[in-house]
């Protein structure tokens, strides 16, 4: 494929991509497929002989969709969302045709730059206390993860070096080892301070639990996967009231900010803890301003070496959508989770198991969990919309999360009225 090709061709995929996401909601949600359906419709081996452009996108239909669960269509309710966005994707486009590399500054200076600087614009969009933020003379400082699970492992291996450190200043004749065996790190049933959980959206009350671990010496690891991109609106700010006592604090913007995955933002009050226990030096990688105050190299803020240009995406969604745009994407989630409680608080069969804060609607049929589990296994079947189910203190219970952009009021009047009809026919069985 030559540049004249590309250009052809590049078109034609935006106006695939377009066509796909506003003729989304027409595709059943989950897909009709058994473990192992795509093997036997492609062939074995590559092909020796290059494949037609127009072979390849026939296939997309003919091979890959069958096989997609359609996160992005206004019928998605399970899991949490995963954010997506006109702008983001076009960053996208052009992360991949830059194609650099950036584990150091002088791998590509702007994609070291522009990645310090979104993180501090997302951070005073968060109102986080001035610690975390790199600024030009800050200790502190953001970077982008993988994931949330990824910024958990890399705050958890920078606590236990920063132990190790202490306890060895204070003892130099014991072991690494040794120290090792006594280090003690304590999680709840959600593995750390938690403010949004997974199965109820619960918050932790950080602002006791922070003194404490403060008071301990303890390093204190905030996760706020999801709810993190609330708290850009000042009615859901006070929830993160106490993130002044936290070591390292992240949330995922690739949820519910209108980034594309992978996004996860996560920020430290020191990078130098973190910058210890991952710094590595080679020849290769060592470059003249490497020393200078203002320089930051990723590389050691992370687990992988390499890393992609994704502050790009936040550059072009920050700037396209503005504060005000993406407040008003998530106070409309916001209020369509709330129209789906009412809905379900004015059916007296059903009840609601947890508080509904943000974009998530934890409910269940009255009765047995086995009812329940039955109820969840009519809605996968019947692939009109898809939800997952969680357990809150023993109970089977089923969530809804507002997660496609494109979700409106019309598609929770929708799934709510095939949730019930489908309930009806449960309990008219049950009944026989």
């Amino acid at each position: 494929m030559d540049a004249a090709e590309f250009r052809r061709r590049g078109k034609e995929m935006v106006d695939h991509v377009a066509d796909y996401l506003e003729k989304i909601e027409e595709r059943p949600v989950y897909p009709d497929v058994e473990p192992g359906y795509l093997r036997s419709l492609i062939p074995t081996e590559a092909p020796v002989e290059p494949d037609s452009y127009e072979d390849i996108m026939k296939d997309v239909e003919r091979v890959i969709m069958p096989g997609i669960t359609h996160w992005h269509s206004p019928n998605f309710f399970a899991y949490f969302p995963a954010a997506s966005s006109y702008p983001a994707m076009l960053a996208d486009m052009l992360c991949s045709a830059i194609g650099c590399i950036g584990f150091s500054w002088a791998a590509s200076p702007a994609c070291t730059e522009l990645e310090t600087v979104m993180l501090d614009w997302l951070g005073k969009m968060l109102q986080l206390p001035e610690c975390f933020l790199a600024g030009t003379h800050g200790h502190g400082g953001g970077v982008i993860q993988g994931t949330a699970s990824e910024a958990t492992l890399v705050s958890l291996l920078a606590a236990r070096c920063k132990a190790i450190r202490r306890v060895q200043l204070l003892d130099p004749k014991k072991s690494e080892a040794e120290i090792l065996s006594k280090l003690v790190a304590y999680t709840s049933e959600q593995f750390c301070a938690t403010l949004g959980t997974t199965p109820s959206c619960a918050f932790d009350h950080i602002a006791d639990l922070g003194p404490l671990c403060n008071q301990e010496n303890m390093w204190m690891h905030i996760d706020a996967a999801y709810a993190g991109s609330a708290f850009i609106c000042p009615e859901f700010r006070p929830l993160l009231n106490g993130v002044e006592y936290a070591d390292s604090f992240n949330f995922n913007p690739h949820k519910w900010m209108l980034i594309n995955f992978d996004c996860s933002a996560m920020w430290v009050k020191k990078r130098t803890d973190i910058i210890g226990a991952f710094k590595m030096e080679p020849l290769y990688l060592k470059h003249e301003n490497q020393e200078s105050g203002l320089v930051t190299d990723y590389r050691h803020w992370q687990i992988p070496l390499g890393r992609r240009f994704r502050s790009l995406k936040m550059w072009f969604v920050f700037r396209m959508y503005g504060l005000q745009g993406l407040q008003a994407h998530i106070r409309k989630q916001v209020g369509l989770a709330k129209e789906f409680e009412s809905l379900v608080r004015a059916d007296k069969r059903f009840e609601i198991c947890a508080p509904v804060v943000m974009g998530l609607v934890c409910f269940r049929l009255k009765g047995t969990n086995e009812l329940n589990q039955s109820l969840l296994k009519k809605i996968t079947k019947s692939r009109e919309i898809h939800l997952v189910p969680c357990q809150l203190s023993g109970s089977f219970v089923l969530r809804l999360a507002i997660c496609s952009r494109s979700t409106e009021f019309r598609h929770i009047q929708q799934a709510w009225q095939h949730i019930t009809q489908l309930a009806f026919e449960l309990l008219q069985e049950h009944h026989h």
